[in-house]
């Protein structure tokens, strides 16, 4: 009777784990910021996103005011962290596009809008959520995801997302 308490202990603990272990992976953000009106509003986002630990490089467009964020391997990042310091720095995200090794979205807290069935080891997504996305953008968004409750509730620790091809 021991030994299977044991095991079951054992096996419980293997899998607590194995949960809190997992890696986001993601590889590489794109980021869009709106409200910016010169190069010191770029500077300030780009000083926030390299306070990150996990931030290899980041690389700005300003034409478009792009943020190209590398990341190191195996960090636990989410996209609320980008969100985070976009808007510490006074601004706001615009759009929202990750490249990440494909078991994230197996993370629950990714939920697929589109269905796609290639297979890949690296996939390409877009974050749909509000605060990812400019607000008339989020608005049509909400009309066309009117019956999936997930993305009405607006949960901040889910990320509604659609894979790119």
């Amino acid at each position: 009777m021991k030994t299977i308490y044991k095991f079951r202990t054992l096996l419980v603990l293997i899998l607590i784990l194995n949960v809190t272990n997992t890696k986001a992976q993601i590889i590489k953000a794109e980021i869009i910021a709106t409200g910016l009106t010169c190069s010191m509003c770029s500077n300030a986002i780009n000083k926030q996103l390299k306070s990150l630990p996990e931030v290899v490089n980041v690389e700005t467009d300003l034409n478009t005011n792009t943020f190209t964020v590398t990341l190191k391997e195996d960090n636990n990042l989410s996209p609320k962290v980008f969100k985070e310091k976009v808007e510490k720095a006074g601004f706001f995200i615009g759009s929202l596009v990750v490249t990440a090794k494909a078991e994230t979205i197996a993370n629950t807290k990714y939920i697929l809008i589109n269905e796609n069935s290639e297979s890949k080891s690296e996939i390409i997504f877009k974050v749909l959520d509000k605060g990812f996305v400019t607000e008339k953008e989020f608005k049509k968004l909400s009309k066309s995801f009117k019956n999936n409750t997930t993305y009405a509730l607006n949960n901040e620790d889910d990320f509604h997302i659609k894979l790119i091809n």
